[in-house]
C-alpha cells in the first residue's frame, strides 16, 4: 500500500493582509490617545476615504475598488485630538445592506442576473473627498457625489450639485488657485463618448463647461491641471461598452489593456473647451499625477507611470495577500510641447511609488519638493507601500520617513504650517496599520525631518481598514 504524499502547506499571509477587513466598529468624533505633542499650528481636520468592506453579505470580494466607502476624521483642536470612522450610506449601500444580498454591480462584481433589467450602479463612494464651500463629498467615479457632515461624518445623501452633474463626476477634482475654481470630469460611454467637464468656484455654483468627444471608449482615472490647461492622459483602453451598458460582466471584465498601442494626450484650453489640442504619446498607462505647470509653450507633467494595466491585478490580489504581479509604478516627467505636437516622458525616481502630493502654495507652479507613498525595497513590491519619501526634484535626493517595522503608512496629505509656503515647512499626515498591534494610527511628521521619525501618534484603539485618498480641511475653512 502507497501513501500519499501530503500537500505542502499554504503560506500563512502576510501581516499586512489582515488590514483588509471590515470596519470593526463605527462611531462619531471621540478623544484619541496621542503619543508624543501635536505641533501648535496643526489645527483642522484630516479626513480621509476609502474602501471598508471586504465581502458583499458573506461574497468575497472580486477587487479593492469594490468596497463600499468609508470615511475617518481625525480633528486636531486646542483641547487635543477626536477620531471619528463611519461607513458611508449612500442610497444603493443601504437597499443593499437591508437587502442582506448583493443587489448591485461594481467594478469588478458583476450584477445579479435578477436585477439586470433595472441595470442598477451601485455608488461605492470610496475613493476621494472633495471639500468645497463648507460641504464635503465623497466621490466615486461612476456616480454622483455622496455628501457627507462635516460635524460626525453622517452620510447626507447623493446630489447632482444643484442638476450640474449629468451622470457621473470623477473621483479626482484639481484647483486652479489663480481661478479660484476646482475642475473635474465625468465619462461617459455610449454611442458617443465623452468627457462632461465641469467648474466649481470657491464661492460659486457648479457650471457644466461642456463636452469634448473622444476617440473612442478608453479608461481615464485622473486629469491635471495649469493655469490655462485641463491636461488628460488617455490610454490604450478598449472598453466594450455595449456589453458594460447591458451589463453583460463587471466592468473590470469589459475593460483591457492594448499593449504597445498608443496612448493620446488630450489637452482642453479651459476658456476654450470646444477646440480641444490632442497630442500622440507612446503606450503607458497611468493612475495619478503629482503636479503640473506652464513653461512657454510646453506643458511640465509629473505623474506615476505603469508600462501597462497590470497594476489593476495587482490591487485586486492585495485583499487575497498574494499579488500575482509587482506594483511598478515610478515617477515620470513628461514635457508637452503644444506647437509641435510632442509628447517626451522621463524617469525621476528610480522606485516603486504612487499616491504624490505637493504643498497647496506650488500647485499649477514649478516646484521641487513631492511626497510619496513607496515601497522601501525590491522585495516589498508585492505587498502594501511600507515606506514614505521626499524626493527633492532639483537634487534628486530621496528623504525615506522613520516608521517601525510592520507599519504600513497611506498616501500622505501635506499640511502647511501657518503663514509659511515652503513645500517642506509644515506636516505631513499619514494613517498607519501598524501589525505588531493590530491597531491603526494618524502619524504627524515634520515634512522637513522625516527621517527623524513622527512627532506624534493619534492612536484609534482598533483597526481601520487602508485608505486611499485624503484632504486636510484647517480650522475656519
Amino acid at each position: 500500500m502507497t501513501t500519499a504524499t501530503p500537500l505542502p502547506a499554504s503560506p500563512p499571509p502576510p501581516a499586512w493582509n489582515r488590514a483588509f477587513r471590515n470596519i470593526s466598529r463605527q462611531h462619531g468624533f471621540q478623544p484619541l490617545r496621542v503619543e508624543g505633542h501635536i505641533p501648535e499650528g496643526l489645527r483642522g481636520t484630516l479626513f480621509r476615504l476609502g474602501a471598508w468592506t471586504f465581502d458583499v453579505h458573506g461574497a468575497p470580494l472580486q477587487h479593492w475598488f469594490d468596497g463600499d466607502g468609508g470615511v475617518m476624521g481625525v480633528r486636531f483642536g486646542p483641547d487635543g485630538v477626536q477620531g471619528a470612522a463611519r461607513l458611508v450610506d449612500s442610497r444603493t449601500m443601504v437597499t443593499e445592506r437591508k437587502a442582506g444580498r448583493q443587489l448591485y454591480g461594481s467594478y469588478a462584481m458583476p450584477t445579479p442576473l435578477r436585477n439586470k433589467l433595472l441595470n442598477p450602479q451601485k455608488n461605492n463612494a470610496n475613493t476621494a473627498l472633495l471639500p468645497w464651500n463648507g460641504r464635503l463629498y465623497a466621490l466615486h467615479e461612476p456616480n454622483l457625489p455622496v455628501e457627507l457632515s462635516l460635524e460626525d461624518l453622517t452620510t447626507l445623501g447623493e446630489t447632482n450639485l444643484d442638476g450640474t452633474v449629468l451622470k457621473s463626476f470623477s473621483a479626482h477634482p484639481h484647483r486652479v488657485p489663480s481661478r479660484g475654481t476646482r475642475y473635474n470630469f465625468g465619462q461617459h460611454h455610449g454611442r458617443v463618448n465623452t468627457l462632461e467637464l465641469y467648474a466649481l468656484p470657491d464661492d460659486g455654483k457648479a457650471r457644466h463647461m461642456g463636452s469634448v468627444p473622444l476617440p473612442g471608449a478608453t479608461m481615464v482615472h485622473d486629469f491635471t491641471v495649469t493655469d490655462r490647461y485641463l491636461i488628460f492622459f488617455l490610454p490604450a483602453m478598449r472598453i466594450d461598452v455595449l456589453k458594460m451598458l447591458l451589463r453583460i460582466g463587471a466592468f473590470a471584465n469589459n475593460v483591457s489593456f492594448r499593449p504597445g498601442a498608443a496612448s493620446e494626450v488630450l489637452v482642453v484650453p479651459i476658456d476654450d473647451v470646444a477646440h480641444p489640442i490632442r497630442i500622440p504619446a507612446d503606450s503607458f498607462f497611468n493612475w495619478h499625477f503629482s503636479n503640473a505647470y506652464e513653461d512657454g509653450d510646453t506643458l511640465v507633467v509629473d505623474y506615476v507611470r505603469y508600462p501597462d494595466f497590470a497594476s489593476n491585478q495587482w490591487l485586486g490580489d492585495l485583499l487575497r495577500g498574494n499579488p500575482s504581479t509587482d506594483a511598478d509604478g515610478m515617477l515620470h516627467r513628461a514635457r508637452i510641447d503644444l506647437k509641435a505636437r510632442t509628447f517626451r516622458s522621463e524617469p525621476l525616481l528610480d522606485l516603486s511609488c504612487e499616491f504624490p502630493r505637493v504643498a497647496p502654495s506650488v500647485e499649477c507652479r514649478p516646484y521641487q519638493t513631492v511626497y510619496l507613498g513607496a515601497h522601501g525595497t525590491h522585495e516589498a513590491r508585492r505587498g502594501l507601500y511600507d515606506a514614505l519619501v521626499r524626493l527633492d526634484l532639483g537634487t534628486g535626493r530621496v528623504t525615506r520617513a522613520a516608521l517601525e517595522a510592520g507599519q504600513y503608512p497611506s498616501e500622505p496629505v501635506f499640511v502647511p504650517r501657518p503663514g509659511s509656503r515652503a513645500e517642506d515647512d509644515g506636516w505631513l499626515l499619514t494613517q498607519v496599520f501598524d501589525t505588531k498591534t493590530d491597531t491603526t494610527h494618524v502619524a504627524v511628521l515634520d515634512a522637513e525631518r522625516l527621517d527623524a521619525g513622527p512627532v506624534a501618534r493619534c492612536h484609534f484603539e482598533h483597526a481601520l481598514p487602508p485608505t486611499f485618498h485624503g484632504t486636510f480641511v484647517p480650522t475656519g475653512s
